[in-house]
């Protein structure tokens, strides 16, 4: 999801929740506690130079029961960001949330509801290192058999 799309959505909200990936509920008391533009300079293990940018949201839940962030407030926060710090609204997003450590998420969402959504790892240059491609999956039961083959108790074979 980009900023833009962020903003969009909370315009049609009354109250902002996010899901994490296993189902439960970030409580309804956090704090967006940071918004930043994160660069990302980087060479992979193939050899090759590469940029990313992200905007990142810092959620952080705190004993404060009795605030709740409401979406225009949200955007609010999300505008001043632009204005002072100069973030695109095109750039992709990523939510950080306190579990075992900092976990870093996508953002997806579904019946308004903001789905925190896993983060994985690859490999960028599978192709330079040596890493196969991974051949797709066929169940036997969807193999055809070619037409000048054998078949059970024919007597070809």
């Amino acid at each position: 999801m980009t900023l833009l799309e962020i903003k969009n959505h909370l315009e049609d909200l009354n109250q902002i929740a996010f899901q994490l990936p296993d189902g439960s509920l970030v409580p309804s008391h956090f704090h967006v506690t940071e918004v930043g533009k994160v660069d990302k300079n980087f060479i992979d293990c193939g050899g090759t130079v590469r940029k990313e940018s992200v905007i990142n949201f810092q959620l952080w839940e705190a004993h404060d029961y009795d605030h709740r962030l409401h979406p225009e407030r949200l955007v609010s926060i999300i505008e001043l960001s632009q204005r002072v710090l100069g973030l695109e609204e095109t750039l992709d997003i990523e939510f950080e949330y306190q579990g075992d450590t900092i976990q870093k998420y996508n953002l997806d969402i579904r019946e308004g509801v903001f789905q925190l959504t896993s983060k994985f790892t690859d490999c960028l240059a599978k192709d330079n290192c040596g890493i196969p491609q991974e051949k797709p999956k066929q169940n036997l039961n969807q193999l055809t058999q070619p037409a000048n083959t054998c078949t059970p108790n024919s007597g070809c074979c």
